[in-house]
């Protein structure tokens, strides 16, 4: 009897074990790509060049935001940003260097804090609208434009309540100046994009 309720059950406990098994791979695959998009976005914080005459330092963060925004599900890409931003308010050197030198919280919550709380929402934003409206370098260029303008919009408004200045001041410090480079990280995430697209495709 007890050889029989063996047989009996081991079909299901394979069936269990298997399910488990690919949810536990799925999860340390889910935590690995979100670990490395995390420090790729810290890598690039350090490629930075700050600016004397606005508290907003140019980076490379906004490009590996939208890169990973547009490669990755909307799910994972909010998830590494989530991650990323954790990094940082827990002390870890991710923030691009600011003068005078902050970390942790008070980095997260100082000027350029709206831009960087902005990166779970434009990645996700990034990621659903390329999803929705298509995989081609034109959609890349709409989806990464469409995410990087939620930063930049976010980080205006943030920059506008904590230094209590105008819209239009912060917008001549905080925006206009980047708008250049904004183009030029537009179309290389777009770019960047498509060619892991065909690069798929051609596997």
């Amino acid at each position: 009897m007890s050889k029989e309720f063996s047989t009996d059950i081991s079909p299901e406990t394979s069936a269990s074990n298997r399910v488990a098994s690919i949810r536990v791979s799925g999860g340390l695959r889910f935590a690995s790509i979100a670990l490395a998009g995390s420090a790729i976005v810290a890598l690039s914080a350090h490629l930075a060049l700050p600016l004397s005459f606005t508290p907003v330092p140019m980076t490379m963060q906004p490009l590996a935001v939208l890169v990973l925004g547009l490669l990755l599900a909307p799910e994972l890409a909010a998830a590494t940003m989530v991650l990323y931003l954790a990094e940082g308010a827990l002390g870890l050197p991710v923030f691009a260097p600011s003068l005078p030198a902050t970390m942790g919280m008070a980095h997260l919550l100082g000027p350029t804090g709206g831009y960087l709380m902005a990166y779970p929402a434009a990645a996700a934003l990034a990621s659903w609208l390329i999803r929705r409206i298509g995989r081609g370098f034109g959609s890349g260029l709409l989806s990464a434009a469409t995410a990087l303008a939620l930063i930049f919009a976010c980080g205006a408004t943030w920059l506008a309540i904590l230094t209590h200045t105008s819209i239009q001041t912060v917008l001549t410090l905080a925006v206009v100046p980047f708008l250049p480079g904004a183009g030029l990280n537009i179309a290389a995430a777009a770019a960047v994009a498509r060619g892991f697209q065909r690069l798929r495709r051609a596997r």
